[in-house]
């Protein structure tokens, strides 16, 4: 639907802010082929790596956070979402 309606439309946008609700690994990675930046918080569960491959996958919980990242967020690598 997102992408029929961004085709149809040709809305002009660069970034999607989105609910953990709507974290899913079909829309995120619909939106990250549409070479779009997304925003949302994930659920506790999921797994992530922080490192660039340099560890395992860890759940988001086990995370260490600097000052920094507290503020402004970090980037990830979510498990199951292929890198765009």
């Amino acid at each position: 639907m997102i992408f029929s309606v961004v085709n149809q439309k040709t809305l002009p946008f660069k970034t999607v802010l989105m609910d953990s609700w709507y974290a899913t690994k079909r829309l995120m990675a619909l939106v990250d082929n549409l070479e779009k930046i997304y925003y949302c918080p994930l659920k506790i569960n999921r797994l992530v790596d922080d490192t660039g491959g340099l560890e395992k996958y860890k759940n988001i919980g086990e995370l260490s956070w600097n000052q920094s990242e507290k503020i402004s967020g970090k980037i990830i690598k979510i498990k199951g979402i292929p890198l765009g």
